[in-house]
């Protein structure tokens, strides 16, 4: 695959191998898009001869993908091709007919970062490196743990020392090393790159290596052809570090581009109250975005710099979708209300895009007839303990039929 890169900021190119991280004029902020070669694409491989592939991972997309040779240096992971769920319930209490939702948390270590992990690690394959770290929250931490535990690589591990013991059992049970950071995620990233500058890891870290987005990209590649290669007219997804909602932007624009759908779907961005930059930057106009002191029950989306925000605020402005917060208290009713809804399990940072849907809905910012596609990025059972607070609690009984029969029911 014919590519090269592109700053985000000064729109300086350089050739694929010239640069491995980011723009060398504006430093780790500036941030490299990916320029495909679409007419080759286009004169290879079509939206049918994707369909027909029987390989239902992010890898039927390799034709789309900035890899010489998937399958020689892809982790043997079956990441991606996740449900799309049409509502059964939710949709019908909000008066929308075309309600969808991507369940992510079936990935192979339960969240929506599986797919940039297991690139990044194909990516890292081809480039021959030895070791592979990152910072994270948990998740991005997680599915690099599994993605290099199943490629046989080292890997490094910076994560605050908050995150969810769940999260933290997953590093250390695929094998990776651990660091503990006696701070917040911001100040994990700091470190990673600091480390990884000076021990000469290759690392994974979001938006700062260019090839996260395009491993993120790949569910807007699903979402289309799950819905029969028509986009949406609307996504909502949460957004922290806001590479999630650029990678989706990303890989709707790669299909724009190739005239593989006919518009670009509405984006929506949805943030917690305590974790609003990218939200701020909008609200205010602008693209600057001003650090925040993030505090929410969603640390998955707990950020107080965005690492991707520029491109985060330009999805949104430039689909013509809007951001908005929600409290810790919406996100936390969220979830049961997708649990007994539609039978799906999200953490509290996957919840946050339905407590969003809601809000634009109350907001009249999406039409009934609409078909919107709320992107769910994580399993419940990442952090048991925020379900607790809003799981209610069993009944203690003897154990006896008597004190059955004395229940009611």
């Amino acid at each position: 695959m014919t590519y090269h890169f592109k700053c985000t900021l000064c729109g300086a190119e350089y050739a694929s191998n010239a640069v491995r991280y980011v723009c060398p004029q504006h430093g780790d902020e500036g941030i490299l898009d990916t320029i495909l070669d679409y007419q080759t694409i286009a004169a290879t491989t079509s939206p049918q001869k994707i369909s027909d592939s029987r390989d239902f991972s992010i890898w039927r997309y390799a034709p789309l993908l900035p890899i010489s040779d998937a399958h020689k240096f892809a982790p043997p992971l079956a990441v991606g091709w996740t449900p799309l769920y049409r509502s059964t319930t939710l949709g019908a209490n909000l008066g929308l007919s075309n309600l969808f939702f991507k369940d992510d948390g079936r990935n192979p270590t339960a969240s929506f970062k599986d797919r940039a992990s297991t690139f990044v690690v194909a990516k890292a394959r081809e480039l021959g490196v030895q070791i592979i770290t990152t910072a994270s929250t948990g998740n991005a931490g997680a599915a690099l743990a599994g993605a290099a535990a199943a490629a046989k690589m080292p890997a490094v591990i910076f994560v605050p020392e908050t995150a969810p013991q769940a999260k933290i059992a997953q590093l250390l049970i695929f094998g990776s090393r651990v660091i503990l950071v006696k701070g917040n995620y911001d100040q994990a990233v700091a470190l990673c790159l600091a480390a990884s500058k000076e021990f000469g890891w290759y690392c994974r870290n979001t938006a700062y290596n260019p090839y996260t987005v395009e491993g993120k990209k790949t569910a807007s590649f699903e979402i289309v052809e799950q819905l029969g290669w028509q986009a949406p007219d609307s996504i909502f997804v949460s957004v922290g570090d806001g590479n999630i909602i650029s990678g989706l932007w990303k890989g709707l624009r790669d299909l724009r581009t190739l005239g593989w759908i006919a518009k670009m779907p509405k984006l929506f961005g949805i943030q917690a109250e305590g974790s609003a930059a990218c939200y701020n930057a909008w609200q205010a106009g602008t693209e600057k975005i001003e650090m925040v002191n993030a505090v929410t029950v969603a640390d998955s989306i707990s950020a107080d710099i965005p690492l991707d925000g520029v491109r985060a605020v330009r999805a949104v402005r430039e689909t013509g979708g809007a951001y908005l917060t929600v409290s810790d208290a919406e996100i936390l009713a969220a979830i049961p209300e997708l649990a007994r809804g539609e039978a799906i399990f999200a953490e509290p940072a996957a919840s946050t895009a339905y407590a969003g849907l809601k809000k634009a809905v109350a907001q009249g910012l999406v039409k009934s007839d609409e078909r919107v596609v709320v992107m769910l990025t994580g399993n419940g059972l990442k952090d048991i303990a925020s379900a607790m607070k809003v799981a209610g609690a069993g009944t203690v009984i003897e154990p006896t039929l008597e004190a059955v029969r004395a229940l009611k029911f």
